[in-house]
């Protein structure tokens, strides 16, 4: 494996390294992601880079049981593993990635050709309270800034308009790595557990956030 390696050229290696950080660090290589600069979605040259070494990729992060999945569908190449423990997420995060999925999957089901689903801030915050998943409470924004910027790690999202000023017009671009981490089945008994916590109690927490965490961290 290590003689693949070795067998590089210098570029190729540091190419390499660069992309084994970054799976280490948000799990998910699109192959297209959006470029603020040109307003449109553009090859990612991580995914490619990712593609030329899949094989030795997958021998390298098998020594710590993590296996690579390439979702073709989607264009999404992904770290998973049962075996190590993610980034602990928020309850608003956990949250947010519930009904990103569900708006995700609603534009699909009347998008047949495109993988590209715009949506913003108000449109989440609608199936916040169509839910009940947040009991009213009002969102800091010190609390969304921080959400925006786990699900921007992660490539769960991307953020159209400038991040200056959040309000429920910012747009917003949900990624198809949010179909991978939750599965429609698990979305509903989430939504299901939560709303029943929401109307009990706004200072109980459930460890179904550290559920999804794990399932976003190391897919």
């Amino acid at each position: 494996m290590f003689q693949y390696y070795n067998d590089l050229l210098d570029e190729e290696k540091e190419e390499l390294t660069e992309l084994i950080k970054n799976l280490y660090n948000q799990t998910f290589i699109l192959e297209r992601k959006y470029e603020k600069k040109s307003d449109r979605y553009q090859l990612n040259k991580m995914y490619r880079i990712c593609e030329r070494h899949l094989d030795f990729l997958r021998e390298y992060f098998k020594i710590a049981d993590i296996d690579i999945i390439e979702n073709r569908q989607f264009g999404i190449i992904a770290l998973k593993t049962q075996s190590l423990q993610g980034d602990k997420l928020s309850r608003l995060t956990t949250v947010f990635i519930l009904l990103l999925k569900l708006i995700f999957d609603e534009q699909m089901n009347t998008i047949s050709n495109s993988i590209q689903v715009y949506t913003t801030l108000n449109e989440v915050y609608d199936k916040l309270q169509l839910f009940r998943l947040w009991n009213n409470k009002s969102i800091s924004p010190t609390e969304l800034r921080k959400t925006i910027s786990a699900l921007k790690k992660y490539q769960v999202i991307d953020v159209v308009d400038d991040l200056g000023e959040l309000d429920g017009a910012t747009r917003l671009i949900i990624y198809p790595t949010v179909s991978l981490i939750l599965s429609g089945q698990l979305i509903e008994g989430i939504i299901e557990q939560y709303r029943e916590e929401e109307e009990n109690t706004d200072e109980q927490l459930s460890s179904t956030d550290e559920d999804v965490s794990e399932q976003l961290a190391l897919y």
